[in-house]
Order: C-alpha cells, then sequence, then structure tokens
C-alpha cells in the first residue's frame, strides 16, 4: 500500500495493493494502523455512501465547526476529487489538489479537517463512499462556489454540463463566507 503527500498538507493519495485473479480482486480499504504509519492518523465516525449520474458536481463542502476529515473512495465509474486548502494564513491557501478516482485503480483521497471538498462524476454513473472523523451537522454546513475564480479549480467537464444541488446553485465565493466559519492555518511546526 502506498501513501503519498500531496503539495497541500495532510492531502494524501492512498494507493491499495490490489489482489487480482481469476476471480476477481480483493483490496484492503482501510487498516487503522497502516493508515496511520501513512500519514492518514484519524478515527472515523461516519460512513457515506452516495450515487450520482454524469455530470453531477457536488461541493465545494466543509463543516465550520466539526470539521470532518474524509477518506474518499470511489466504488463504481469515475469521479474527479478536489480538495482546496481554504484556511485563514494558510502557505497554501486557495491552492486545490484533484485527482481521478475510480474502481479500476481503488485509490483514495484522505482530505484533513480545514479543507474544502468536492467531486464531479466523468463516468455515466458513480458510486462513492466514504469515511468521516466527525458527524454531519446541517447547522454548520459551508459551501463555497465550485467555480470560485480565486481558487481556480481545473474541473475536467464542460461547465454546461454541470448538474449542482440548489444549494451548490447560490454557494458564496470563498471572499465573502463569514470570517468565522473559515479555520485558521496553524503550523506543525
Amino acid at each position: 500500500m502506498n501513501f503519498r503527500t500531496t503539495k497541500l498538507d495532510g492531502v494524501i493519495l492512498v494507493e491499495p495493493d490490489v489482489h487480482r485473479d481469476a476471480r476477481g480482486f480483493f483490496i484492503e480499504t482501510y487498516h487503522a494502523e497502516k493508515y496511520r504509519a501513512g500519514g492518514i492518523d484519524a478515527d472515523f465516525v461516519q460512513h457515506n455512501h452516495s450515487r450520482s449520474v454524469r455530470g453531477t458536481l457536488r461541493g465545494l463542502h466543509a463543516q465550520w465547526r466539526r470539521p470532518q476529515g474524509k477518506l474518499v473512495r470511489c466504488l463504481s465509474g469515475a469521479i474527479f476529487d478536489v480538495a482546496a486548502d481554504m484556511r485563514i494564513g494558510s502557505p497554501t491557501r486557495c491552492t486545490w489538489v484533484g485527482v481521478t478516482l475510480d474502481s479500476e485503480s481503488h485509490h483514495q483521497l484522505y482530505v484533513p479537517p480545514g479543507y474544502l471538498h468536492g467531486f464531479v462524476v466523468l463516468s455515466e454513473v458513480a458510486e462513492v463512499e466514504y469515511k468521516c472523523t466527525d458527524l454531519y451537522d446541517p447547522g454548520y454546513e459551508l459551501g463555497i462556489r465550485w467555480d470560485d475564480p480565486e481558487i481556480g479549480v481545473e474541473w475536467p467537464i464542460d461547465p454546461s454540463d454541470v448538474l449542482l444541488s440548489a444549494k451548490d446553485q447560490v454557494a458564496p465565493l470563498l471572499r465573502d463566507a463569514p470570517r468565522e466559519q473559515l479555520p485558521v492555518w496553524a503550523s506543525r511546526s
């Protein structure tokens, strides 16, 4: 199992060992000790599963109290998964990382608390599963526009093909989000 760091502190791409044979495949999708050794020292308390059609864009989302770390994987189909730094004072604020997660590679992306998260569906249908480090609380939702020019995510889809929820259609730009809802960067040194 490989754990690859990204340009964003704490955002880690997990490349599990896939054991394939004539019967199919077997993978370990989570092992606390191995993940801790790979840099993901998290206690997961909620597990979510979504099914979406091509062009569905979910994000960019976070929680401003009870922030959630997320370990994301795509069970069927393919998605472009994004983590974006929104932390006040961070040297990588408004920087993003995007990776394709699909049912062939079985890669996972860990998005720690303090980051925005979102994904767009690239296949006809995709099923996505993710573990969370805190419980969902609708009173502390934070949504930022998926096409915020300050963040500048390069989504691999024509903007006219994007399907958004009603909430995501009216999400503010990061600069317009209430300051008290944004996490403050704390150096690990």
